[in-house]
């Protein structure tokens, strides 16, 4: 299984064009909370609705407000893709299990303060296989332009019972890349530079 892996494309998406794989994965910030537009989720979904794969599963990250609007009311978020908020999705026998929840940035989507995070953290399935979070966590992937580490402890506490095969996320966008510990394999898949601008392509990954 081939899943093409995105996140943090702050409203840039449409420039990546047309992709193909298996599953596709978007880690949130599908959108920019600095220049927002009434009519982000319909663009998102009509660009999901472009893509070719047989699944498209997606997150919400801090600057998607216009996602959790939609969980706050009830209404639905996508068509055209599989939206993931503490739930799992299971394709073709392989465990997906996403969720958007961020440290320490109150005000913004999906925050969460310590305790709620560990007991957000705590509801991912252990035999996971691919995890799927907007915030890395701590120690991986998670660097900033001014040198901060922004990774999540309490997540990073909770790998060490779940350890899935791949984990998957964004939130740092100048730590994007991959890397490899233990059993787990970890994406940080961000778009854009630390300038919000389209600078890296999709990531690849084999099941």
């Amino acid at each position: 299984m081939k899943i093409t892996i995105i996140s943090d494309t702050h409203g840039e998406h449409e420039k990546l064009g047309r992709l193909t794989g298996d599953v596709l994965v978007h880690c949130g910030d599908m959108f920019n909370m600095f220049s927002p537009n009434g009519d982000d989720v319909e663009r998102m979904d009509e660009w999901f609705g472009k893509q070719s794969f047989d699944l498209i599963l997606c997150i919400g990250g801090n600057h998607d407000f216009p996602l959790s609007a939609r969980a706050a009311s009830g209404a639905p978020r996508f068509r055209n893709a599989t939206y993931l908020e503490g739930s799992s999705h299971v394709h073709e026998g392989i465990h997906f299990y996403g969720a958007p929840w961020i440290p320490e940035l109150d005000g913004q989507a999906f925050f969460r303060t310590p305790q709620e995070l560990r007991r957000e953290w705590a509801k991912i399935p252990t035999g996971v296989d691919v995890l799927i979070t907007h915030s890395p966590p701590a120690g991986v992937l998670d660097v900033s332009s001014r040198k901060l580490q922004l990774g999540c402890g309490h997540l990073a506490a909770r790998l060490r019972d779940v350890a899935p095969r791949l984990h998957c996320f964004g939130h740092v966008h100048a730590s994007a890349g991959t890397v490899t510990a233990g059993n787990t394999t970890f994406v940080n898949a961000a778009m854009v530079n630390s300038q919000y601008r389209l600078a890296r392509r999709p990531w690849e990954v084999v099941l």
